[in-house]
């Protein structure tokens, strides 16, 4: 009785049951396994053995193996068995796991079709082209063949969808090393950087992985009107920064501090007594700053802007004018230049007091002298 009751429960297997087999022989389209508690063999066909296109059976099991089926179908002579679909199911239990923490993985693209790419997890994954790259591609051909690393961003067990994203991990990337530089950047560090935008209020560098904006009072020693006057898209940098806003992921930099200063050898520029050509910048009470060199500013002391007695620099002087100036003095160490206008006009006549009469004609009047002249003429 005994006999007949195992007789009975080993071929009453049925389709979607787990068996375990181990193989027996390997044919061209087929596997031959031999069942555990079966009286029948079981046969694996070439189209169960993988989710992949298999060209051989011999590529992926050999004679020996031991293997983990499900039951297809249940026929007289066999068990029809797949191979395919246990994997699909085991495979779904690493791929729930893997999207519950978000686990990074790598994995081959199998094909590029339509929309994105195929990859193979066990069951069909599919990258759509927007989740790729974090910029735009063109054309996808040649990622057929390549690893990427992904992550899980949909999975629907039910519906056998699985969406992944190489997007998400190169921005995630980014991201810690964005966070890595913002942790390790310093005050007053000099840097290499690339030019990526330009703005009205100035430009944005990449420092490495992160941007930081050049204010346009940043871009040069001199006034400049718009940042595309100065640098472009693209450029090679050098920048000095100026400070971090960790709490914001603010950077301020400037190309400006790392460029010589306008004064420096101001003095082998304008050297004392030279002539230069400026513009009047700012007007005082005490005198004029007038520009005589990028950057460089001298004062015109208003006892060296007129001959004439003026009680305010504005009477004879206004902002952006042009003007010549002599050096008088530089100090290059204060960043001091002191300049005449005066020295360059011609005095005007004055009226003649008594200081101006030459020594011996003092305590004459001036009307006897010229009468005496006029004397000497009518001789």
């Amino acid at each position: 009785m005994s006999e007949e009751m195992n007789e009975i429960e080993v071929n009453n297997y049925e389709a979607g049951d787990r068996v375990t087999g181990t193989v027996t022989k390997v044919e061209e389209k087929q596997v031959i396994i031999d069942v555990k508690n079966s009286k029948t063999d079981g046969i694996l066909p070439i189209s169960e053995l993988s989710s992949l296109h298999v060209e051989k059976a011999s590529d992926v099991v050999n004679e020996g193996d031991e293997l983990e089926l499900e039951v297809l179908k249940v026929e007289e002579e066999a068990l029809i068995l797949s191979k395919r679909k246990v994997d699909a199911l085991n495979a779904w239990d690493e791929l729930e796991r893997k999207f519950e923490s978000q686990e990074v993985f790598e994995s081959e693209v199998k094909d590029v079709v339509k929309g994105g790419l195929v990859v193979d997890l066990g069951v069909r994954g599919f990258v759509p082209a927007s989740l790729v790259e974090d910029y735009f591609v063109e054309d996808f051909s040649d990622y057929k063949g390549r690893t990427l690393s992904f992550k899980i961003v949909e999975l629907d067990k039910e519906k056998n969808r699985i969406i992944l994203s190489h997007r998400a991990v190169v921005q995630d990337e980014k991201g810690q090393k964005k966070q890595e530089l913002l942790d390790s950047i310093q005050q007053d560090q000099v840097l290499e950087g690339t030019v990526q935008r330009l703005t009205d209020f100035g430009a944005f560098v990449d420092i490495g992985g992160i941007d930081g904006l050049v204010h346009i009072s940043q871009l040069s020693h001199e006034h400049v009107e718009k940042p595309s006057d100065v640098v472009k898209e693209g450029d090679k940098v050098q920048v000095k920064v100026l400070s971090v806003d960790r709490d914001n992921e603010r950077i301020s930099l400037s190309i400006k501090e790392t460029l010589p200063g306008p004064w420096q050898q101001v003095s082998e520029k304008a050297q004392p007594g030279s002539v230069l050509e400026g513009t009047v910048k700012r007007l005082v009470s005490y005198g004029a700053f007038v520009e005589v060199l990028p950057g460089v500013e001298g004062l015109v002391h208003i006892s060296q802007i007129s001959h004439k007695h003026i009680g305010t620099p504005h009477e004879v002087l206004q902002e952006g004018q042009q003007v010549q100036v002599k050096v008088l003095d530089v100090n290059e160490n204060d960043q001091r230049l002191s300049l005449s206008i005066k020295d360059l006009q011609e005095k005007e006549f004055e009226e003649i007091t008594d200081y101006d009469l030459p020594e011996e004609s003092k305590g004459f009047q001036l009307g006897e002298m010229i009468g005496d002249k006029l004397k000497n003429l009518g001789k």
